[in-house]
């Protein structure tokens, strides 16, 4: 794991990071939604930079991005974990585990009270991370087209 590194993304990263993520969903038979659900990825710096989030990537080491995962603000107390994905190759080496680890140290940082996320039913591992560090299940008024859980950790 030392020889990959994270780091804040920018928008010269938005090729690479949407071909990571569309590959990662069709990988798992979900669809890309690039003019609503991934329409936060037209511009990384204004939907979460600049809106009282972070959106970081991970590359390994010839700098190519294997990895990605942010929060966005959703109120003054809550965010919303998103655009967690590794590429397949990197999968079980903890780098899923190190990057909701710094995403929650930032939300706790930018003040958050309490962290929100949606995923689909065939992301199994995703969804056992997550558990893993204390997110539950809940409902909420909508979900992502493509999703079919949501969960939520409080922040202490």
């Amino acid at each position: 794991m030392q020889n990959y590194s994270f780091r804040a993304a920018n928008n010269q990263d938005i090729p690479a990071i949407k071909e990571l993520i569309f590959k990662v969903l069709l990988e798992f038979g979900l669809q890309p939604d690039p003019e609503s659900t991934d329409a936060d990825l037209n511009d990384i710096e204004t939907n979460y930079h600049q809106n009282n989030g972070v959106f970081h990537v991970i590359e390994n080491p010839v700098g190519e991005i294997i990895g990605t995962g942010g929060i966005t603000r959703d109120s003054p107390t809550s965010c919303e974990l998103r655009k967690m994905y590794l590429a397949k190759s990197t999968r079980g080496l903890g780098l899923g585990k190190k990057m909701l680890q710094q995403l929650l140290f930032d939300a706790r940082k930018l003040g958050y009270k309490q962290v929100t996320l949606e995923t689909a039913s065939v992301l199994e591992n995703a969804i056992a991370l997550y558990q893993g560090a204390g997110f539950i299940p809940f409902r909420p008024d909508h979900l992502a087209a493509r999703c079919d859980q949501a969960y939520k950790l409080d922040l202490h």
